[in-house]
């Protein structure tokens, strides 16, 4: 199956070009000091700073910040999308999307007004932040009507969705697919990562010995799945479940190396097919150690690998479907500059970690006439998705 097109938008930038251009130059000016959503402190947030698109008026009943910035992800689609309808048919092409904050913010802007006020806003309504408005909110702004559903597995959940997808594209029930995932800064997911300690105060600095703790991020990604021509393949997935514990990942990693060897079965490939890794590395104590062990025993300590974190913080329930858009951006000729995402940190390497060939800022793209990488993505209560994308694979 093939990524026929992808839309971004991040605090690294909006659409394909300006966030290809700053993830490969290696820019983490999108990671800002934000007052107002930790009392009494200033905490790093990615936060996107472009203007964003409203609604068409008849989608007014579902504005919110999370589904603009779905929205501005879906406008680089919209042309691709329209092929796949003339193609298929509004009804054989899906939507299958991640989120885990979904309109939240909405929500607690519209309860600061029912508490000075006593009222809620004339225009609120809770349904703007139901996790199923995501993908709601997709269907109708692009006219679809075939299957349509948001995944809501934390930290996994946009990664999650591209298996989904091809599940209902392999059982017949759509010829293509919308996958993708948005998540919005909001004060109840900053707050909540505070009271577990899990809050850098600095911006986070994966796997490196002085890392102490999460940047949290904001941002969206689209692309279109479907079974006829594109850029970058879709190679293979893994899904597994470890439950080790609500928030803390298995120290061992064995769900995580489960992941990555599920997801190389299913492509039909080794460990040395994979050019690059794309980390989950959120830089909190645990995370980082337990991916840095499950990576090397699954990888060659010359693969190379960076964590996008550095540079976007960690989105969330977007992280996956946006990480899975950079893989995107490496893999494709028009969007890619020559070079892959650098890991952005201090240098410090961690000795009590494995030893990870991490990008700098002057590593390139590797030539081969095949190029395969893979993307991590581990989510609370051990939710954990590896996927590889590629280019330049027969029979994908």
């Amino acid at each position: 199956m093939f990524l026929e097109d992808c839309g971004v938008v991040t605090c690294l930038g909006q659409g394909k070009t300006d966030v290809a251009h700053k993830l490969f130059a290696g820019s983490p000016g999108g990671l800002v000091l934000r007052d107002g959503l930790v009392p009494g402190q200033s905490v790093y947030v990615g936060a996107v700073k472009t203007e964003l698109p409203s609604p068409p008026s008849a989608l007014s009943d579902i504005d919110c910040r999370n589904n603009r910035l779905m929205q501005t992800a879906l406008m680089e689609i919209t042309a691709a999308v329209e092929r796949a309808i003339k193609r298929y048919g509004r009804d054989r092409v899906a939507v299958v999307v991640g989120t885990s904050t979904s309109g939240i913010a909405d929500g607690e802007d519209a309860l600061d007004v029912r508490q000075d006020t006593g009222a809620w806003p004339a225009d609120y309504h809770y349904e703007k932040q139901e996790i199923s408005g995501l993908s709601t909110f997709v269907a109708r702004f692009l006219g679809l009507t075939g299957p349509a559903y948001t995944v809501a597995t934390a930290c996994s959940s946009s990664a999650k969705v591209f298996a989904s997808a091809r599940r209902l594209i392999r059982a017949g029930l759509a010829d293509a697919a919308i996958v993708g995932g948005a998540d919005t800064l909001c004060r109840m997911t900053l707050n909540g990562f505070n009271s577990l300690e899990l809050l850098s105060k600095e911006k986070c600095n994966p796997f490196s010995k002085n890392r102490n703790g999460i940047t949290i991020g904001e941002g969206a990604s689209a692309l279109l799945l479907t079974q006829g021509d594109g850029p970058v393949q879709f190679l293979g997935i893994g899904e597994t479940s470890d439950a080790h514990h609500l928030t803390a990942p298995d120290p061992e990693g064995k769900g995580a190396h489960d992941a990555m060897m599920q997801a190389l079965n299913d492509a039909k490939l080794t460990p040395a097919d994979i050019s690059y890794i794309n980390l989950h590395g959120t830089a909190t104590v645990l995370n980082d150690a337990m991916e840095a062990h499950a990576v090397a025993s699954v990888f060659d300590s010359k693969t190379l690998c960076s964590s996008t974190k550095g540079m976007t913080g960690h989105m969330l329930g977007a992280t996956g479907s946006c990480e899975a858009a950079f893989l995107w951006l490496s893999l494709n000729p028009a969007t890619n500059t020559g070079f892959l995402p650098p890991h952005i940190w201090d240098g410090v390497a961690d000795p009590a970690l494995p030893e990870l060939n991490f990008v700098t800022r002057e590593t390139a793209l590797p030539q081969a006439k095949r190029l395969a990488m893979l993307s991590n993505s581990f989510g609370f209560g051990g939710s954990n998705a590896s996927l590889i994308l590629g280019t330049g694979f027969s029979n994908a």
